[in-house]
């Protein structure tokens, strides 16, 4: 759920993203931050796939790694999975990537794709085996200050401090898609908040992609951990293929 398709993106990176930028600053004491997170993904009702996450931010370095395999119903069917690691720094609200890796098995065949960045510019594709080219190709060196999919997730996903809810706004590239995720105008529900969404395609879809529908919108809600931090427990979305939601286990 980290690049290959563009359905898988929009739908992870939705989370999504889908997905899939909650920004944490940087903590004042520069202290290591660990966290884990799993969460379902649940399309009409049905558990599709699991998306699980481990990151660490450690002064103004993080690191995170992701798997994404499909679930229930849809494991019967086809097997699928992806796993990414990304690596990077991080200011205030401002995530720069500096390496992604991921590898994709669809069922049908096995892939890998390499990231590198070079002053928050991605500097090189590298995909295995070989991908044709398409003309709808964007050229990486134009992506300055974009951020790669899972880097987007584990900001939206990750714990954060209380009042520091729905502060998201990045830009997306994956080595073919350029997108970009927000969340923002925090409401209070109970105890806990939610937060409004909006995924959108922005270049590198093809035409009938782009036709067929540009935003995805979403809500995010977050709950108290009880020592001032904030958690998400759901994502909800509206897909191509109808409502979904990421649900934390």
């Amino acid at each position: 759920m980290m690049t290959c398709t563009n359905h898988t993106n929009a739908l992870v990176s939705t989370a999504l993203a889908l997905a899939l930028a909650t920004a944490l600053p940087a903590p004042a004491s520069a202290q290591r931050v660990e966290e884990q997170a799993s969460f379902d993904f649940v399309i009409k009702g049905i558990s599709a796939a699991t998306l699980s996450f481990s990151g660490v931010q450690d002064g103004n370095r993080y690191a995170v790694s992701g798997v994404v395999k499909s679930a229930g119903l849809a494991a019967l069917f086809r097997k699928i999975s992806y796993t990414a690691e990304a690596r990077g720094a991080v200011s205030g609200s401002k995530y720069t990537p500096a390496s992604y890796t991921e590898t994709s098995d669809n069922g049908k065949r096995k892939s890998q794709s390499k990231m590198s960045y070079s002053r928050g510019v991605p500097s090189a594709v590298q995909y295995t085996p070989p991908r044709e080219g398409r003309d709808k190709d964007v050229n990486p060196a134009s992506q300055g200050g974009t951020v790669d999919t899972l880097t987007a997730l584990y900001a939206i996903l990750r714990d954060v401090d209380a009042g520091q809810e729905c502060k998201v706004s990045l830009k997306m590239y994956d080595g073919r898609y350029v997108s970009t995720i927000a969340v923002s105008n925090p409401k209070k529900k109970g105890d806990g908040v939610i937060c409004s969404g909006q995924y959108r395609r922005v270049d590198g879809f093809k035409p009938e992609e782009m036709a067929e529908r540009t935003k995805f919108p979403f809500t995010v809600r977050y709950v108290p951990l009880g020592d001032g931090r904030m958690q998400v427990t759901e994502v909800v979305m509206q897909s191509i293929y109808g409502n979904a939601a990421l649900k934390r286990r």
